[in-house]
């Protein structure tokens, strides 16, 4: 029986080191030893739970189920948000496995394990094989704040053409950027402060607007799409005018609150907010392989997987010092 290290929440927030034990390995199971875990702002929402953090996971093979057919040991593997669907649903059949009714999701299902761990025991087709050109490392932040950004562009049909706006220079943002602008977009990137523009122009950014003071924005061109990367909602009656007729914006934030924005302002204009969530598994591919083909990597600060670590990388992103993407590693 494989047994192995859980870091989990606890009710007054303090990480708890447990361990966990699973049955022989049955069907399609597949056994990982995680080499790197990202940190996201989902999990500090789960800290104060019962429950194995994290859900960024990489690492390598180290054992398969009887039926696992294409991985074997030693391949290096990442996981992200959603751990298992029914698999015959209408959303499931046709690739859309994420809005699946009985998808099993971080948070809500598989509560005995995360990345946060020395081990975890996942499906072979809710596992993805992580590129040469990608480290552990690299990987990690990708299997979900990548695939979260690129399934908006991806998935909505964002073109080359489009001039897409990016708000905010952190865990999201910062991939964002570097998604659109390698897809050809013209990338206007927007943050509270002008302290970022040199990093997001080197990211991909075409042009840089600092929101700090601003009563009115012109930037020329209009948007045809708009990722909220940040942690709030923006000030929409500032944002809405520098959207495009039709154009689609995608509030990317968790958040528990209501979604509130100028109706007028919507419907003149035609404009789409679409929800999303992260990448069902051919799009989860996809943006692995693009991110390979196009050099595609978080910034990241490593902490190590222990305790103490975990608690200071949690501390770090909840100051807002992180940049931009916290990785825990093994000891």
């Amino acid at each position: 029986m494989p047994s192995f290290t859980v870091f989990k929440g606890s009710k007054d927030g303090k990480i708890v080191k447990s361990e966990t034990t699973k049955d022989e390995l049955t069907s399609d199971q597949v056994l990982v030893k995680v080499t790197a875990s990202g940190l996201c702002g989902t999990d500090e929402h789960y800290r104060h739970a019962d429950m194995g953090l994290g859900h960024e996971g990489a690492g390598v093979v180290q054992k398969v189920g009887p039926a696992v057919r294409k991985l074997k040991e030693g391949d290096r593997v990442g996981w992200g948000y959603e751990h298992n669907s029914c698999g015959s649903c209408t959303w499931c059949l046709t690739g859309r496995e994420t809005y699946c009714p009985e998808r099993e999701m971080y948070g809500y299902a598989n509560l005995d394990q995360g990345s946060f761990a020395s081990h975890g025991v996942w499906r072979e087709s809710f596992l993805f094989k992580i590129p040469d050109a990608l480290t552990d490392a690299e990987a990690a932040p990708l299997m979900c704040g990548g695939a979260t950004v690129f399934n908006a562009l991806h998935t909505y049909n964002i073109k080359s053409t489009d001039r897409v706006g990016v708000i905010g220079v952190g865990g999201l943002g910062h991939l964002a950027i570097q998604f659109a602008a390698r897809m050809g977009c013209d990338v206007v990137v927007f943050s509270g402060s002008d302290s970022k523009e040199k990093e997001a122009r080197q990211l991909g950014a075409s042009e840089f607007i600092s929101m700090k003071g601003k009563k009115e924005l012109d930037i020329g061109r209009k948007l045809d799409a708009l990722l909220v990367c940040t942690s709030s909602l923006p000030d929409w009656s500032l944002v809405l005018p520098v959207m495009g007729p039709t154009s689609i914006i995608f509030p990317l934030t968790v958040s528990d609150g209501n979604f509130e924005i100028p109706h007028m302002g919507l419907v003149a204009q035609g404009i789409t907010v679409q929800g999303s969530v992260v990448a069902a598994r051919a799009v989860h591919q996809q943006m692995l392989t693009f991110a390979a083909q196009h050099g595609i990597k978080p910034i990241m600060m490593k902490f190590p997987m222990t305790e103490s670590g975990i608690e200071e990388a949690m501390q770090t992103l909840a100051d807002g010092k992180m940049r931009y993407r916290g990785v825990l590693v093994p000891q």
